[in-house]
């Protein structure tokens, strides 16, 4: 796919809904970012998020610029595709409880999940300038929407191009929790696999935090059994 390709696919998701969303507005400036720096190699390499670099030479715009570059156009469009879908679901949900206010919790919901489910690979990388420790997508953003979207609203249908049926939200997010752990553990390259972990994981703690009664309500829809 070429990138006029990729650049038509993407920023057509980001501005088809009827308004213009701080999610159309994140995905029209991801696919920016992330075509310009793959064109740019040293810009690619230094907006990545390296550990060291951070901690060697204070470079802490990485916790945020590493979630608005990826690692191929494929690793952009899945990524873009599955905020498209759970970004506005997750938007509107807090400007229903917040009103005008939700618009600006979610962005600081999206960006401080890109730089929280970075903190692991920071401790863990510190030391380690080789390029090991990089890493690159909006994958801890995407995880925390994907997972607090799926929190709020259990009985969703969420499909993946490589199941041929859709799954309940709670068993796609079960899954997903574990397909994370178990790539974080055989290592995934640039691709921050640890990311889509704690990522998913603050997705969930933030749910809770901003609407407690979203416990009962997804456990009774587990204890309803109806699933299908």
């Amino acid at each position: 796919m070429d990138l006029g390709s990729v650049s038509s696919l993407l920023l057509g998701l980001a501005f088809t809904a009827e308004r213009v969303s701080v999610t159309g507005i994140l995905i029209g400036l991801t696919v920016i970012a992330s075509l310009y720096a793959e064109q740019n190699p040293e810009i690619k390499a230094k907006w990545m998020f390296n550990p060291y670099m951070v901690k060697n030479r204070g470079e802490y715009y990485r916790f945020i610029t590493s979630g608005f570059i990826h690692e191929g156009f494929l690793h952009l469009i899945f990524n873009m595709i599955t905020f498209y879908y759970f970004g506005f679901l997750m938007e509107q949900i807090l400007v229903i409880m917040f009103g005008g206010l939700g618009y600006v919790i979610f962005l600081f919901f999206y960006l401080s999940a890109i730089a929280v489910a970075d903190i692991p690979r920071y401790l863990r990388y510190l030391k380690n300038h080789a390029t090991l420790a990089n890493s690159l997508g909006a994958s801890g953003g995407v995880s925390a929407i994907l997972l607090a979207g799926i929190l709020f609203n259990p009985s969703m249908k969420v499909g993946f191009l490589l199941l041929p049926v859709a799954l309940p939200g709670f068993i796609f997010g079960i899954l997903y929790l574990f397909y994370s752990a178990y790539m974080d553990k055989q290592g995934g390259g640039r691709i921050a696999h640890d990311a889509h972990l704690y990522g998913a994981l603050y997705g969930i703690l933030f749910a809770v935090v901003i609407y407690p009664a979203v416990i009962p309500h997804f456990v009774a829809y587990i204890l309803s059994g109806d699933f299908f």
